[in-house]
């Protein structure tokens, strides 16, 4: 089932680089100015979303030095499996 919008007239004033961007991406994509501005806020308002869930560097190094999501037996098994590879690997000069 599709939504319905109430559509609201509005003007603003904008530069002649942004009109003529406009413009082209309205031809390019067969839509009208109109919807390439919807397109672009609504793109814009789900990046801004995107940027408040995402963690601080803080939080965001408090979970890496927490295991970052990784069992402990998961990083065990990853741990073993890296030095069965070093130990088994052979140098060019080891030949």
């Amino acid at each position: 089932m599709g939504r319905t919008y109430q559509m609201t007239r509005t003007s603003m004033a904008l530069d002649g680089w942004t009109i003529g961007t406009l413009k082209k991406l309205s031809e390019k994509w067969q839509i009208s100015k109109a919807e390439v501005i919807r397109r672009a806020v609504r793109q814009l308002s789900e990046l801004a979303e995107q940027e408040d869930r995402a963690p601080t560097p803080l939080e965001a190094l408090d979970w890496l030095q927490n295991g970052g999501g990784l069992m402990a037996e998961d990083a065990a098994r990853f741990r073993a499996e890296i030095t069965a590879n070093r130990e088994a690997r052979t140098y060019w000069w080891e030949a």
